[in-house]
């Protein structure tokens, strides 16, 4: 079991503006990330939320701004509005779990790079080459994007189950082994407190 269980959609703005900290926050401690990539949509319907373009227009104004306030807090490049969005998050979902898998590259790079491709690069991360371009980049065989699509959707699936199941209700959402649960980006200093804590 890992020390961290993380869930995240390849979609979400709030995912990307966590950047590679959580990566940090693991290796501060030792510990160890499952990536659980999952259908952010589904789970909204799943579990009480609401989907972005459905929201009241007042949730939806506050959205934009916190977006805007927290990229420039993280020092990170972000495009409110990207060309390519929202796109199909199952063929950037499919590379990350087949990467995993795989073990032969840096997962938290690739998921970053996805992340990064849409929101600051304006890429459609649905597309086989933009998901080659980033496997490659994480150290894997750009042929991972074609592989075990099955085993893919399975576990797609399995991580929106497990999601709904342990509590997770949006992302990025990150779970520790004694099930200390915490939401958002603006969440690690906390997890990272945690760990600290648990350590004794």
């Amino acid at each position: 079991m890992a020390d961290i269980d993380y869930f995240f959609a390849t979609l979400s703005p709030y995912s990307y503006l966590a950047g590679m900290r959580l990566e940090e926050v693991a290796a501060k401690h030792g510990a160890t990330i499952a990536y659980k990539p999952l259908d952010i949509i589904a789970l909204f319907g799943r579990t009480g939320g609401v989907p972005p373009k459905d929201r009241h227009p007042s949730r939806i104004q506050y959205r934009a701004q916190e977006l805007v306030r927290q990229s420039k807090k993280a020092g990170m490049e972000f495009n409110l509005q990207p060309a390519h969005w929202p796109t199909n998050a199952a063929p950037s979902s499919y590379a990350v779990i087949a990467a995993i898998q795989d073990g032969s590259g840096d997962v938290g790079k690739l998921c970053h790079s996805i992340l990064r491709a849409c929101w600051a690069e304006d890429k459609d991360i649905a597309q086989d080459d933009v998901i080659r371009d980033c496997l490659t980049g994480a150290g894997f065989d750009p042929s991972l994007a074609d592989s075990g699509l099955l085993v893919g959707a399975e576990t797609y699936a399995a991580n929106l189950e497990e999601a709904v199941d342990r509590g997770v209700f949006g992302a990025p959402f990150y779970i520790t082994q004694d099930d200390q649960r915490f939401w958002g980006q603006d969440r690690l200093e906390d997890l990272d407190q945690h760990l600290t804590t648990m350590k004794g």
